[in-house]
């Protein structure tokens, strides 16, 4: 399996030098370079493109990090990165609007709700390169989807509630918008892969990408379901609101926490034994292959986006292989 994103417990403003220089190497080992280099295309105009996320959260940070580089890289693109500050529906439409009437050549966009998004999202792609990145939105005419397979993603997470809980019990999840598709396919992946089992998921609750709703989320279940044996946070900040509601509680160790992503607080977490394990994405490189993929089909390559859809792998990461990876990281830094 292809190599991870960088796996540090540091502070988000040392991650992000770490990730980019990781990210180096990840791109070496992982993808590739880009066989058409910059001195390619420095007699074509430069290609704008524009990447909308769903969320200000700090996962996005981690993302932006490899459009960054991919930019740099590839040389005559410019990239306007944008983090919707109210994480709605309209204020990602408003973005578009007023990226459509710019000129830009590209949008990639992790949708928040891609049914309610899909005929908006129809019309933008007459007018640009129409990509769905980090979550899908499959009834619109985007030309192509880049990040996780989720629905293997949540079967994963099932892997995990199911030796962490070999008894069974109930389990509550957390998520920021249910009508996201990287949730819909991440709960679905979860429901498959716990068919069978003694493991009941008896509550959703949303939480519209605020962590401190998230962590209230987690405060109230722990109070409404005194029983409960687990929780899942579907999204990069519920795994550190959900560590902060069960210490708060007292219940650190006795409920089963999994989570999706790196934030720094979930791998504290992990290496302090609070959370049994997160399903780890490839941010870094999700941004690196979306602005490469996009601005070379733009260049004339009509294969980059071909099939429709470009899946990065996913790893689980618990107690017991962080450690390694956290080596691994330091090797690769000379530290």
């Amino acid at each position: 399996m292809p190599e991870t994103e960088p796996l540090v417990i540091v502070s988000m403003k040392k991650m992000h030098s770490l990730v980019l220089a990781v990210c180096i190497v990840a791109l070496v080992t992982g993808c590739g370079k880009p066989q058409s280099g910059a001195s390619e295309s420095r007699t074509q105009r430069k290609v704008r493109l524009a990447f909308v996320c769903n969320n200000a959260s700090d996962y996005w940070s981690l993302v932006r990090q490899g459009c960054d580089f991919a930019a740099r890289d590839l040389g005559e693109v410019d990239l306007d990165f944008r983090k919707p500050v109210a994480g709605t529906v309209a204020a990602q439409q408003e973005i578009i609007t007023n990226l459509l009437a710019s000129g830009v050549d590209g949008i990639a966009i992790s949708p928040i709700d891609a049914d309610r998004q899909a005929d908006f999202l129809n019309s933008a792609a007459t007018n640009t390169l129409l990509v769905c990145a980090d979550s899908d939105a499959e009834r619109s005419k985007r030309v192509c989807y880049i990040g996780t397979d989720n629905v293997a993603a949540g079967r994963l997470a099932a892997d995990l509630l199911k030796t962490a809980l070999p008894q069974g019990g109930k389990v509550v999840l957390f998520v920021g918008y249910l009508n996201a598709q990287n949730a819909k396919d991440r709960i679905q992946g979860l429901k498959d892969g716990l068919n069978g089992s003694n493991i009941q998921i008896i509550d959703t609750l949303v939480d519209e990408s605020q962590s401190a709703l998230a962590e209230k989320n987690a405060l109230g279940a722990l109070a409404k379901y005194p029983d409960l044996a687990g929780m899942v946070g579907l999204w990069s900040y519920d795994g550190p609101a959900i560590v902060k509601a069960v210490r708060s509680a007292g219940k650190n160790g006795q409920v089963k926490i999994i989570c999706f992503d790196e934030d720094s607080d979930t791998l504290a977490g992990v290496v302090a034994g609070d959370v049994y394990g997160t399903i780890v994405q490839r941010p870094c490189m999700i941004g690196f292959v979306t602005t490469t993929r996009m601005a070379k089909y733009l260049r004339g390559d009509q294969t980059q986006l071909a099939g429709g859809k470009v899946f990065l792998p996913a790893m689980v990461i618990t107690k017991r292989n962080i450690a390694d990876f956290q080596e691994g990281i330091r090797k690769r830094l000379g530290k």
